[in-house]
């Protein structure tokens, strides 16, 4: 598996040798190669480097505070009164690769097309609610424009839509 993290320095002085000086010290990474910004798990992608490209993404608010939105993502089946995550005929549960609570959740790929895709979640407080990123990355070679704009829609749709409502909004 693949474990991105988000890199402060965005690249400056990290080598293939040396990996990221901002993270080495965190104990579920031991980057390898830091590239736009990205670093990556070396044990997770078999000691190879892998690059990702940032396909989208968006911030937005959500009306419930982080503890809870936390738990809708990383149990979206948690609330059978509430449901928000209805997948598509070509659409498959998301795996949680990584999750720190209450910011950070990492999704396998909901698509059977582009199975190589994940879904990265931060999570901050905003407010009484909170305020969600979310950024889709891909390995190469990135999708068309046409699947790209697809997957966005398709990610936007449920996180800021479905999940939205899910909460009354």
């Amino acid at each position: 598996m693949i474990m991105p993290e988000r890199c402060s320095c965005q690249g400056a002085g990290h080598t293939a040798a040396g990996g990221c000086p901002h993270r080495s010290s965190e104990p579920h990474v031991e980057p390898e190669l830091c590239v736009a910004g990205r670093v990556f798990d070396r044990r997770r992608t078999g000691g190879d480097t892998v690059v990702m490209i940032e396909i989208g993404g968006r911030r937005r608010t959500q009306p419930a505070p982080p503890a809870v939105i936390f738990e809708a993502l990383t149990q979206p089946d948690r609330d059978p009164a509430r449901p928000w995550l209805l997948l598509l005929d070509d659409e498959q549960p998301p795996l949680v690769l990584e999750a720190v609570r209450p910011s950070l959740v990492l999704w396998s790929s909901l698509w059977t097309k582009r199975p190589d895709a994940f879904l990265r979640f931060d999570i901050a407080a905003a407010g009484a609610g909170s305020a969600l990123s979310w950024t889709l990355s891909v390995t190469e070679p990135a999708p068309d424009d046409a699947l790209a704009g697809q997957l966005r829609r398709r990610v936007n749709e449920l996180i800021n839509a479905s999940l939205r409502y899910s909460f009354g909004q």
